[in-house]
Parts: structure tokens; sequence; C-alpha cells
């Protein structure tokens, strides 16, 4: 197994993501990371409170299983 970094698609994609945001905050990585901080908080967020409303939808019967 090789330590050599293989850079592939994704990583391409990920890196075009990473100079996205950096560009974005006109270069100033700590800007950068403090966005995607702040996003990923209002996400994560987001995630609880639609996991909330699910669960009390699911629990009165408003959703039911696919049964095929």
């Amino acid at each position: 197994m090789s330590s050599v970094f293989q850079p592939n698609e994704q990583d391409d994609g990920l890196e075009a993501a990473v100079d996205q945001a950096i560009a974005v905050c006109d270069g100033d990585m700590r800007a950068a990371v403090r966005a995607l901080i702040v996003a990923n908080n209002h996400l994560e967020s987001e995630i609880a409170e639609l996991m909330k409303a699910v669960s009390h939808a699911y629990t009165r019967g408003r959703f039911r299983t696919y049964s095929g």
C-alpha cells in the first residue's frame, strides 16, 4: 500500500469546491472556514427540526410504511 496521494475525480471536485469557498471569501482562509462552520451549524439545525417533524408525524400515523 503506497502512501503517495492519488487524486481521483471526486478529489478534483472537492478541490474545486475548496478553491471556490476560499475565492468567495476573497482568499481569506479563516473567513472561508468560519463561513463553512456557520453553514454546517445551520444545516445541522435544519436536520434536527426535520427529524422532529417527521417523528411526530410518523407517531401520529400520518406516514405509512411501504409494504410493496
